[in-house]
């Protein structure tokens, strides 16, 4: 009898340490979670990216996804055996110190078949440089995970077929594309954790901005408040030593370059929203920025009345003449039964530009949408400077809580809050600022944000549902 009891004693003893070394399993399963691994993990799009900031937890869950993979445990995917994937960090010294240092530390020692080193022993391949760990995989299989560092150059990428590549860190963009290729066959995964430091590069031009609308793209961004984990007292020592440029990447995670965006302040986790169904009495105005050739720039306000204005539709296109813009504005009102006047005329704001008549016309753009049963007024204030201010003012996260929310579907007004870039001559680039334009004649038409009072029951309410809507978003920007 007391034979078997300790062979029982000896049994738990070994299950209490494997669940002690089993640091996969403690992985985000606390009562504090950090929410936005999660949703990293949580997305089923097949190119994933983690902008943030130094310490935010990005590392970790690029990691803990690899294992998860090869491992075939994943809790949010259709699992694999035999899976075959790569870890590419910049150089082999950060392979090393960073990215092969957080999957040992995710894989249990009786989960590792072998390792292949590059150099250094394989006892102790913490120190030296892993080529490949061979991770037994819950179906039976034998996974692969491969280490690989972009100083080999673009021809070292070529050949296999993967079903994931992690990006530690932004690599140089021919071996990002060279790896999109090696995950084809497979359907295979590609996913980025990084620190946006090298400014406006392809992954802002190509992931950010997403200018073709690819459906498989997924972000977040990731700050030091979104890690659980990490004390206040260090964020505040962190805040105290940098400048306002390092905390836009280091802090917060967010694109920045010399040229510097006009609104930092956009956070599109913030400011966009789902679609909800306005009251009437919300209904405020159309504004208009026009072009021909251009794009034509029309957005539909609302405004509640505790200040706050949500931007509901938009009409964004180029090329068009004016009976297909108009007849574009008058469908999208219908559909929204926006209001009009005694006559069923639909008001706008428009840029005091179109009261010009050209040499090509003998009617101006005013003039043209008038008889077209839209109503422009050019009475806007076109100060720039003045109305960047009042943007700002209105994206301001005064108390948590800004004073403008844009509706998911209007893909171009938040493209260019995105891509809006100061100029020379502290000035912002004309380019893509059609929408950035007719934005701040609308808003200028607006008192200024207003100052933080002590809220009604009314508006606590308010902000709970707008809690409650935020939180609903779990898939990420895009789902």
């Amino acid at each position: 009898m007391d034979e078997i009891v300790e062979k029982i004693r000896a049994i738990e003893r070994e299950q209490r340490r494997r669940a002690e070394d089993d640091v996969l399993a403690r992985y985000n399963t606390g009562e504090i979670r950090h929410e936005k691994q999660l949703a990293f993990h949580r997305s089923k799009k097949r190119n994933r990216w983690v902008f943030g900031g130094n310490r935010s937890g990005k590392t970790e869950c690029g990691a803990a996804e690899c294992v998860f993979l090869a491992r075939g445990v994943h809790p949010y995917r259709e699992n694999r055996k035999n899976v075959f994937g790569w870890v590419v960090s910049l150089t082999s010294q950060v392979q090393r110190d960073v990215a092969q240092r957080k999957i040992l530390g995710y894989l249990r020692p009786d989960w590792i078949e072998d390792i292949v080193m590059t150099s250094g022993r394989k006892d102790a391949p913490m120190s030296g440089i892993i080529d490949q760990i061979l991770v037994k995989n819950v179906f039976g299989g034998t996974s692969v995970i491969g280490f690989k560092s972009c100083e080999m150059g673009r021809e070292r990428f070529q050949g296999s077929s993967l079903d994931f590549v992690w990006f530690d860190e932004e690599p140089p963009e021919d071996i990002y594309e060279e790896c999109c290729m090696r995950v084809i066959d497979r359907k295979g995964d590609i996913f980025g954790t990084m620190t946006p430091l090298k400014g406006l590069t392809f992954v802002y031009e190509k992931i950010y901005l997403n200018p073709k609308d690819d459906p498989e793209i997924w972000y977040e961004f990731m700050e030091w408040a979104d890690n659980p984990f990490l004390p206040k007292e260090e964020i505040a020592h962190l805040e105290g030593i940098m400048d306002e440029e390092s905390l836009l990447s280091r802090r917060y995670g967010k694109f920045s370059s010399r040229a510097g965006l006009v609104y930092p302040e956009f956070d599109e986790g913030v400011h966009v929203i789902d679609p909800f169904e306005v009251p009437p009495s919300w209904q405020d105005a159309i504004s208009i920025d026009p072009g021909l050739r251009n794009p034509l720039s029309a957005h539909w306000y609302a405004a509640d009345g505790d200040g706050n204005v949500y931007v509901v539709a938009e009409h964004y296109l180029a090329g068009a003449d004016i009976d297909e813009h108009a007849r574009a504005i008058r469908r999208i009102s219908d559909g929204l039964d926006w209001k009009r006047d005694s006559a069923g005329r639909l008001r706008a704001y428009i840029d005091s530009a179109a009261e010009a008549k050209t040499l090509a016309a003998e009617k101006s753009v005013i003039e043209l949408f008038a008889e077209r049963g839209i109503l422009a007024s050019p009475a806007v204030d076109k100060n720039v400077f003045a109305g960047i201010a009042q943007v700002k003012s209105y994206l301001s996260r005064k108390n948590d809580f800004p004073n403008l929310y844009i509706f998911r579907n209007c893909v171009h007004l938040i493209s260019e809050f995105k891509g809006y870039l100061w100029g020379s001559g502290d000035t912002p680039r004309k380019r893509d600022d059609h929408a950035m334009d007719e934005l701040r004649y609308y808003l200028m038409t607006k008192p200024r944000a207003a100052v933080q009072r002590t809220k009604t029951e009314v508006e606590r309410d308010k902000e709970r549902r707008i809690r409650k809507l935020m939180r609903s978003r779990k898939g990420g920007p895009y789902g």
